[in-house]
Order: structure tokens, then C-alpha cells, then sequence
């Protein structure tokens, strides 16, 4: 079993009881899944970019991605529907519980100048999003093969109702949060 779901049942679930007074242990927010975005808007005039943030991707997760595709068309960006405009991967269960350890406790703090992540972060219903400004911040990134720097999406999915749930569910599982 992942090192962080040990965690989150043997520690936070209690802590979450006692904070929020759950009656039913079902009701204990959990993550349900963590969904990495990668956004390239230049690869309308350059396709092959798009296949190094597939494989850098690809590298960080340990799962293959998705590429995402135009909803429609526009023209003052000469986007057409259907093209390929970006990557995207789902994780749930053990690889998300092992890509948020590693996240958390290895990448985040390779950030420069890292004084922790935002805990304002939050969409109204206990998800979270982060931001990453540079791919390069994962160890399984090989610098030397990194074209271009390239930022992503983080999104954590919960099941908490509200976002002071949710802010208490990553925290205890070792969110950085700054102060």
C-alpha cells in the first residue's frame, strides 16, 4: 500500500473525525483522483512539442496521457476544432497517492525560492488546483533532454463539501501550505 493512504487511514481519518464531528467514518473527505494538465497553445504551429509533454508527462506519472483536443474553432488564434492543443492524465488510487507523496515531500521543495503553496486555492467544493511554473521541478525530468520549460495544472479532487474540509484534509496529509 502507498505510504500516504497509510496515512490517511491510520491518522488524518481520526484527526478529521474529531475536527469536523463526523458521525459516519463515510463521511471522512478522501481524494478521489489527481488530474495533471499540460496547456500548449504553441503547438498549433509546432505539433512535435506536443509529443515531449506526452513523454514528460508520461515520465512523471508512470501512466500515458491523453492528448487533448480543440472544442471549437478560433480564428484569431488560427486554431481550428479538432487539433491538438494539449496532454492531460488521470491518476486514482495508488499511482495518485504515490505522485502526491512524491509531490509534496520531493518536487515542491525543489521549487526556487519556495515558501509554500497557496491555501486560497480552492473552488468552492474542497478541490484544489495548483499551478506549476516549470516541469523541471520532478526528478524524473532528464534536464538535458528538456526543449522548452513547460508549466501544468495540478488538480486534487475530493470528496469534501467545503473548501475548510478540504484545506484539513491536505494539511494533514502534508500540504505545504504557507502561513
Amino acid at each position: 500500500m502507498a505510504r500516504l493512504k497509510e496515512i490517511y487511514h491510520k491518522e488524518v481519518v481520526q484527526k478529521l473525525r474529531d475536527d469536523f464531528k463526523y458521525d459516519n467514518i463515510m463521511e471522512v473527505p478522501k481524494i478521489v483522483k489527481v488530474v495533471l494538465n499540460m496547456g500548449l497553445g504553441e503547438a498549433i504551429q509546432n505539433v512535435k512539442i506536443l509529443d515531449s509533454a506526452a513523454a514528460e508527462l508520461n515520465a512523471i506519472t508512470g501512466q500515458k496521457s491523453v492528448v487533448t483536443k480543440a472544442k471549437k474553432s478560433i480564428a484569431t488564434f488560427k486554431l481550428r476544432q479538432g487539433m491538438p492543443i494539449g496532454c492531460m492524465v488521470t491518476l486514482r488510487r495508488d499511482r495518485m497517492y504515490e505522485f502526491l507523496d512524491r509531490l509534496m515531500n520531493v518536487s515542491l521543495a525543489r521549487v526556487r525560492d519556495f515558501k509554500g503553496v497557496s491555501s486560497k486555492a480552492f473552488d468552492g467544493q474542497g478541490n484544489y488546483t495548483l499551478g506549476v511554473k516549470e516541469q523541471l521541478i520532478f526528478p524524473e525530468i532528464n534536464y538535458d533532454a528538456v526543449d522548452k520549460i513547460k508549466g501544468m495544472n495540478i488538480t486534487i479532487v475530493t470528496t469534501a463539501k467545503t473548501d475548510e474540509e478540504g484545506r484539513a484534509l491536505l494539511k494533514y496529509l502534508g500540504m505545504p501550505f504557507r502561513n
